[in-house]
C-alpha cells in the first residue's frame, strides 16, 4: 500500500500549504481505510475539513493539485470532497460540501477550471456513507481523530445514502456490473447484520449468506474486482438483482 499512501501524503502536504490554518483535517476513507485497496480497480478516497469557506483561488489550487497528480494516481483516480467543520460537528443530511472532485469530473475541470470550481458545490447524500465509513475504519493523515471532528451519522441517514447509491448503480448495471453486484451485498449485509463493509467484504458476506446458485456470480465478481477484469453474466445479474432488491425491501422495513 506504499504507493497510494505516499500519494495521499503528497496531496495532504499540498493542501496544508494551500489552506494553512483553515484546514482542520485530512481524512482517508474507502478501500484504503478498509485495507483492501488494489491499484488496478480502486480509487483513492479522502475528505478535507475546513473551518471556513474556501475562496475561489483556494478551490482552484486544490483542484489543480489533483490534476497535476493524476498521472501518478491509479486508473480510477482520486476522489475527494471538502466539507466545513460545522457540517461535520452538527451532521445534516444531505450534507453540504464546498468542493468535490473525481475522475468523472476531470475533463470538465481541465476544460475550464475557474467555472468548475465556482459551480462545484452543493449537497451530497453520499457523504452520510463516507462519514459512517470514517467512523468505522477511517483515519486522519492530518488533524484530530475522526470522532473529535465528525458527529455520528444517524442510521436512517446512512440507510438513505446507501439505498440512493443502489438506485444510481441500477442504471449503470451493465456498464459496471462488478460494483453493482458487490455493492448490493454490502448494503444487504448492513440491513441484515449492521455490518459496515467494503465491496470485497460484501462479496465475501454474500458467499456466506446468499443462495449457492449465485456463488459463481459472486466469485467471478470478486475475482474481477481484484484483477480489474470484466464480468459478463446478464441473465445471472438480472436474477441476482431481483432477489437482492426483494431482500433489501424486506430488511429496510
Amino acid at each position: 500500500m506504499e504507493r497510494e499512501i505516499t500519494l495521499l501524503h503528497r496531496v495532504c502536504d499540498a493542501y496544508r500549504a494551500i489552506l494553512g490554518n483553515k484546514l482542520t483535517g485530512f481524512y482517508v476513507h474507502g478501500s484504503i481505510a478498509f485495507g483492501c485497496f488494489t491499484w488496478e480497480t480502486g480509487d483513492i478516497d479522502f475528505l478535507c475539513v475546513a473551518d471556513a469557506p474556501l475562496t475561489q483561488a483556494e478551490k482552484e489550487a486544490l483542484i489543480r493539485t489533483l490534476l497535476e497528480l493524476t498521472p501518478d494516481a491509479p486508473p480510477k483516480g482520486l476522489e475527494m470532497s471538502v466539507v466545513l467543520a460545522e457540517h461535520c460537528a452538527r451532521f445534516t443530511h444531505p450534507t453540504p460540501f464546498e468542493l468535490h472532485f473525481s475522475n468523472a469530473h476531470k475533463a470538465r475541470a481541465e476544460a475550464d477550471l475557474t467555472a468548475y470550481c465556482r459551480e462545484m458545490n452543493g449537497i451530497d447524500p453520499d457523504l452520510a456513507a463516507h462519514f459512517t465509513v470514517l467512523h468505522h475504519v477511517g483515519f486522519p493523515l492530518y488533524g484530530p481523530p475522526v470522532a473529535q471532528v465528525f458527529a455520528p451519522v444517524p442510521r436512517a441517514c446512512y440507510v438513505d445514502s446507501i439505498l440512493a447509491d443502489v438506485a444510481c448503480a441500477e442504471a449503470d448495471i451493465h456498464q459496471n456490473p462488478v460494483y453493482f453486484t458487490l455493492n448490493l451485498c454490502r448494503v444487504l449485509a448492513f440491513l441484515t447484520d449492521g455490518a459496515i463493509l467494503s465491496k470485497a467484504q460484501g462479496g465475501q458476506w454474500g458467499l456466506r449468506h446468499l443462495p449457492q446458485a449465485f456463488h459463481p456470480l459472486l466469485q467471478d465478481a470478486l475475482a474481477a474486482y481484484r484483477s480489474g477484469g470484466s464480468l459478463d453474466a446478464p441473465a445471472q445479474l438480472a436474477a441476482f438483482s431481483a432477489m437482492m432488491h426483494q431482500l433489501i425491501a424486506q430488511r429496510k422495513e
